[in-house]
């Protein structure tokens, strides 16, 4: 087993430090930002483009580390009603596919993207549960739209051999496994395929380790990310709940003026560095199942607990992964001062 890094969660640090702790906690694999929601510190994309020298130079600082690209990561919303977002999304999109190749790389990592309701929408919108034909109008649409883009960025990828892996995220076209398999056999191109995130099916009700075994075959990706759920609080709000707020200092800017919003303090489910929602057990079971479907290539650690920080998540998350590799059923304790529910 690879153990790998998104390495958005290191962007606080120029890329040479950010290699050099990633060798010290033990990660071989490295998935890159390029583009997106996020900034692109660590892979100057043009620079990339236009220069062989820059190419081999920025390759040779992984390199020499030991560690190796698993796959360039450009999660954005390319299907956006605000032109500006998503014109932009899509030539980062198109701009990964062409860079890949030339780094030795061949995946790229997306999300399905969210349209509007129609034409003329100017926000995006989610419609689960149509209950009312609007609602399937407003989902059909969508539907048209994303499998027209799709099919072809699967055509510009099939060229150039690169394959794209989507994840499957709620508030997109795409966010359980049914609405996976329908993208997948809609578009029709053995270019388009799975990055399997169990964190996204954990708050849903998804098993994961079922949502593999129906996924067989096309996971070409796998993130390493766990979720909390607070029993309670699902009790009182489900987990669909919009008590969500604007952020008043500093908000994660996302393109074309959109922030990150901040979840209630009392959240049903919260994003966790990988073994504090499910222990080692549970994750030496998701490797399994990845192998049994024929997935065997790097798990990606993706950081979003925030109440842990990043040099404390991330090397605990690699020490539940190797322990899970290693098929022990435990790992050292989180730090105690954390809320663990």
């Amino acid at each position: 087993m690879d153990v790998g890094l998104y390495m958005v969660a290191l962007h606080d640090r120029p890329l040479e430090r950010a290699l050099d702790d990633m060798v010290r906690w033990g990660i071989t694999r490295a998935e890159v930002a390029a583009g997106g929601f996020v900034p692109t510190p660590h892979c100057p994309r043009g620079e990339l483009l236009a220069d062989a020298g820059r190419r081999a130079a920025w390759l040779e600082e992984f390199g020499a580390r030991g560690i190796f690209l698993s796959a360039l990561n450009v999660n954005g919303n390319p299907l956006h009603p605000d032109r500006a977002v998503a014109d932009a999304h899509s030539r980062d999109i198109e701009e990964a596919i062409e860079l890949a190749p030339l780094v030795g790389v061949d995946r790229i990592i997306v999300m399905p993207g969210a349209p509007g309701s129609g034409p003329g929408a100017v926000r995006t919108g989610w419609y689960v549960a149509p209950w009312e034909t609007g609602l399937l109008d407003a989902r059909d649409y969508q539907w048209d739209v994303a499998v027209a883009f799709w099919r072809r960025m699967a055509e510009r990828a099939a060229e150039r051999g690169v394959r794209i892996c989507v994840e499957a995220h709620p508030h997109t076209v795409v966010y359980n496994v049914d609405t996976m398999l329908r993208l997948l056999e809609r578009v029709g191109s053995a270019a388009l395929g799975v990055n399997l995130d169990p964190s996204h099916f954990f708050w849903q009700g998804i098993d994961p380790l079922r949502a593999i075994g129906r996924l067989r075959g096309r996971i070409w990706a796998a993130a390493a990310k766990d979720t909390l759920i607070d029993p309670e609080a699902v009790a009182l709000h489900g987990v669909l709940d919009d008590r969500f707020s604007r952020a008043a200092v500093d908000p994660y800017p996302l393109g074309g003026g959109y922030t990150v919003t901040l979840p209630p303090e009392d959240a049903p489910w919260r994003f966790a560095a990988v073994g504090r929602g499910h222990d080692a057990s549970w994750w030496r079971s998701f490797l399994g199942a990845l192998a049994d479907a024929g997935y065997g290539d790097a798990i990606s650690i993706e950081h979003e607990d925030v109440q842990m920080k990043v040099d404390e998540a991330i090397p605990y998350a690699v020490r539940t992964l190797h322990a899970a590799g290693a098929g022990a059923d435990r790992v050292d304790r989180a730090p105690s001062d954390i809320n663990m529910y």
